[in-house]
């Protein structure tokens, strides 16, 4: 028998049940890859939408920093004069702020095992972890705040502080 009469040989039950089988060979894993690929795509933008809010907070912490000027918070090198009780309890609080946005950034985007733009995300959080531990007024005040938080976050940021403090000796 050739192939044109067999297919017209076929009912229409044959048909359905032939073409069931194609579904279920060919379309289930495509549908299941089309799954997964959405599935990541969705964790993408999930990652890059939590970054910028994160991103916007620091933002936000920065003008407060540039709202109290005499402290000379942006100054790469601290500057050595006494502060009055006034100033030393602003700076306190946002040194408190900083922190909470450190540990906020360290829950929602830190992983053990990153892939690249988880990565890559982070890399710019531990990089502000590292230009603030390297002033030593933070650094001193750093025990103070991180009472209370997360403890693999305060692990992981004392090991940051300890590492710039080797470096600035």
């Amino acid at each position: 028998m050739t192939p044109a009469p067999l297919i017209a040989a076929l009912t229409w039950i044959e048909w359905t049940e032939l073409l069931s089988y194609i579904v279920t060979i060919f379309g289930f894993p495509l549908a299941l890859g089309v799954f997964l690929y959405e599935q990541r795509k969705a964790r993408s933008s999930e990652q890059e939408e939590i970054y910028q809010r994160l991103s916007d907070e620091y933002t936000n912490f920065l003008k407060l920093v540039l709202g109290s000027a005499d402290l000379q918070l942006l100054r790469k090198r601290e500057v050595e004069h006494e502060l009055t009780e006034e100033q030393k309890e602003r700076k306190f609080t946002l040194f408190n702020i900083l922190v909470s946005l450190f540990e906020r950034a360290y829950l929602l985007v830190y992983e053990d095992r990153m892939d690249k733009q988880t990565r890559r995300l982070w890399q710019s959080w531990e990089d502000y972890m590292r230009e603030w531990c390297r002033r030593k007024d933070f650094r001193a005040t750093l025990p103070e705040l991180l009472q209370g938080e997360d403890e693999d976050f305060a692990t992981h940021i004392r090991q940051i502080a300890a590492a710039e403090e080797v470096r600035q000796n």
